[in-house]
């Protein structure tokens, strides 16, 4: 993109502010390029690279999203298409969350992953709000009632989201119910009351992001990728106790849904952050660092976070997008998208 964000942030000033909407659009349509040029295959299907090239609910969300980010209708109904085709395949409303490409049938797993299905009534509508799609309003209307009503459990005074339909209640689990506090997508909450009017959206945001800051795990005083949420909340058995590739989102999301309480965000930069810049995994029993990823979309959720917490300036290598991996190339232009919004002092 050779800087093309920076670029960006002159426009308000060179030009009028309509000419500079435009030209940023532009710009979001570039990385928005680039990303799809690696990660989604003619079908529409969002291919994750590091798995096998198997798709899911939650890439087929991340898409629409990416795609409504930077206005590619076209897109946005490819990726629709194969998601409605191949995942809306339960009967419940909700979206299968595994399709691999070396299976047939190609669905391995029927159950949900509700993030995936949160991201996609999420997308679809905020496309129907900008492109005037009934249908796209109508699908994300059954969507969010499912969630509502599958997902979505009352358990000792909280309002808790199950990560899947099936083998995460209390009636399924010991330790259940079991969540993961990565799978609440703040920013899509409001949107989705707003479709689908009901207090438990307002509810699902408060006790989430109460439970997420309750949770401090190990040395560090980490959340877990995994929690049992049956009395007092702690990491749930059969999981690794971690701060893992799960969590490591929870920062993006409150940061993304301008939902972030400061001492909190403190306390995850100091335990996701290595001593140049890169991310951290660590394991809860001993605060152990389990992975040091230096990759550019990991390194921008720290980016982010010192951008939020101290108005550090994005490095000049973390300004222009180019993917690696699917999941953390996601990341990172999710990271750019709210910087370049929300933040543009930091770019």
């Amino acid at each position: 993109m050779r800087h093309l964000l920076i670029f960006a942030l002159l426009l308000t000033v060179l030009v009028g502010p309509a000419e500079a909407d435009e030209r940023q659009a532009s710009v979001k349509a570039d990385a928005w390029a680039e990303y799809k040029s690696k990660f989604l295959d003619s079908s529409g299907r969002i291919l994750d690279d590091a798995n096998g090239n198997i798709s899911h609910s939650e890439g087929q969300g991340y898409g629409l999203l990416l795609s409504f980010l930077a206005n590619e209708p076209a897109d946005f109904e490819q990726i629709w298409s194969f998601t409605r085709r191949e995942l809306l395949l339960r009967d419940d409303g909700l979206a299968a969350w595994k399709w691999s490409p070396d299976d047939d049938p190609h669905v391995t797993d029927i159950n949900n992953a509700t993030d995936g299905d949160i991201l996609i009534a999420y997308s679809l509508t905020l496309a129907a709000e900008r492109w005037s799609r009934n249908d796209y309003s109508q699908a994300a209307v059954s969507i969010a009632e499912a969630i509502l009503d599958k997902t979505v459990v009352k358990h000792g005074g909280r309002t808790l989201l199950l990560p899947g339909v099936a083998g995460f209640a209390a009636a399924d689990r010991a330790d259940g119910p079991v969540i993961n506090p990565s799978y609440w997508v703040f920013e899509a909450l409001p949107v989705l009351d707003r479709l689908v009017p009901s207090p438990t959206w307002q509810a699902l945001e408060t006790d989430g992001k109460a439970m997420i800051q309750a949770m401090k795990f190990g040395p560090e005083d980490m959340p877990a990728d995994w929690v049992s949420a049956k009395t007092s909340l702690k990491p749930a058995s059969g999981f690794p106790r971690e701060f893992g590739f799960n969590a490591l989102r929870i920062p993006l999301y409150l940061m993304r849904a301008e939902q972030a309480d400061r001492e909190f965000l403190l306390r995850l930069q100091r335990g996701m952050s290595g001593p140049h810049g890169e991310l951290l995994t660590r394991d809860l029993e001993t605060g152990a660092v389990r992975a040091t990823l230096t990759d550019p979309g990991y390194r921008f959720v720290n980016h982010i976070l010192a951008c939020v917490l101290e108005g550090t300036k994005v490095p000049e290598n973390a300004k222009a997008f180019r993917p690696t991996q699917y999941y953390p190339s996601t990341l990172h232009l999710l990271g750019l998208t709210f910087v370049e919004e929300k933040h543009p002092e930091c770019l």
